[in-house]
């Protein structure tokens, strides 16, 4: 498509878009990405709304809807966002180890320890939408970028005899341990040391691959 038309009834009588319409189809995505993170970060997500994305941009509800049929559309979309953040953050933690275990012991206790002061990963979180949190950490997208972080470290995990698919299965039973201590925390955390401990008594013997 060419350069996004300007809106007809902009909110509140401001300029849709800020004046500055969209380019094409995928900076005007972005833009209502930006947009409802913004409003969550500044309202929550129990707040945040359609209604109030668009009126963010200056722009009309049914603009917000060609690219995003609800808002559990739109936050699946601004969940991806989120972790594909800490996966990149992932990659500084992990390049510098060559110990299976310290790595993926170390990357588990990261994430977990990290993210309650993840305000936007937090809110979604608090607003009743763990589930949505749950599956998108475990969507073979997900599955795949994690298996690729864990190939560009050090680690030789052919010679310890693991192939993709091996790979893929030890990543999901990790992002499922993550998962259940970021969903269901105890009431009392355990500290640094106490967490690596449990997590490298039990994290330790799945590293024998089923041959």
């Amino acid at each position: 498509m060419g350069p996004w038309p300007r809106e007809s009834q902009p909110a509140l009588g401001r300029r849709g878009w800020g004046g500055s319409p969209p380019t094409d189809d995928s900076d005007a995505r972005q833009r209502i990405l930006d947009a409802a993170v913004r409003c969550i970060e500044r309202s929550g997500a129990a707040q945040t709304t359609l209604s109030g994305v668009a009126l963010e941009l200056g722009i009309t509800r049914r603009t917000v809807y060609r690219y995003f049929t609800s808002t559990e559309d739109l936050f699946t979309d601004v969940a991806d966002l989120a972790l594909d953040g800490w996966v990149a953050r992932m990659r500084a933690v992990t390049e510098t180890a060559d110990d299976p275990t310290d790595l993926l012991v170390e990357s588990a206790a990261f994430v977990i320890e990290q993210l309650p002061y993840e305000l936007l990963l937090t809110l979604l979180l608090t607003s009743g939408r763990a589930e949505l949190f749950s599956r998108r950490m475990l969507t073979p997208t997900a599955i795949t970028r994690c298996r690729k972080i864990l190939l560009g470290t050090r680690v030789d995990w052919a010679a310890l005899g693991y192939d993709d698919r091996a790979l893929d299965e030890l990543v999901e039973f990790l992002l499922r341990i993550i998962q259940s201590m970021i969903v269901a925390p105890l009431e009392t955390p355990r500290s640094g040391s106490e967490l690596r401990r449990y997590l490298r008594r039990w994290v330790g013997p799945a590293l024998t691959p089923d041959h």
